[in-house]
């Protein structure tokens, strides 16, 4: 048996010089509303963070498929592809196409779904007047 009777009394939380006085929404069981003031922040943020995530995935995902390719398959990247050129290195020169083509979804998306959202956010905060 220990000494420590700290399992006995748990301490009272104290808040810190930073903390919120309010508990946040998880903590208290209520769902945030998808409606409301920072409705915009939230569809930025995530519009954000979806594209983000598939540009990045599919300039990575290629490279990684390939870098597996290399190491796990050597005979396949040495033999001749079409045009004389190793396939190892047919697939190396063809990242180069995929990095660009995440780029350029990268900015079409940007321009299509990011953008427009980020003109309400600002127009809302310009006017000073909570977002619809």
């Amino acid at each position: 048996m220990s000494s420590d009777s700290s399992e006995l009394r748990p301490l009272a939380h104290r808040a810190g010089r930073h903390a919120s006085a309010v508990a946040p929404g998880w903590a208290t069981g209520r769902v945030r509303p998808w409606t409301g003031p920072h409705r915009d922040l939230r569809l930025l943020r995530r519009a954000c963070r979806w594209q983000r995530r598939v540009a990045a995935l599919a300039a990575l995902g290629y490279f990684a498929v390939f870098l597996g390719l290399t190491v796990r398959v050597p005979s396949l990247m040495t033999r001749p592809a079409p045009g004389g050129l190793p396939f190892g290195l047919l697939l190396a020169l063809v990242q180069l196409p995929v990095t660009w083509l995440a780029v350029v979804f990268y900015e079409l998306t940007a321009r299509r779904f990011v953008d427009p959202l980020a003109r309400r956010v600002r127009r809302a905060g310009r006017e000073g007047r909570a977002l619809p």
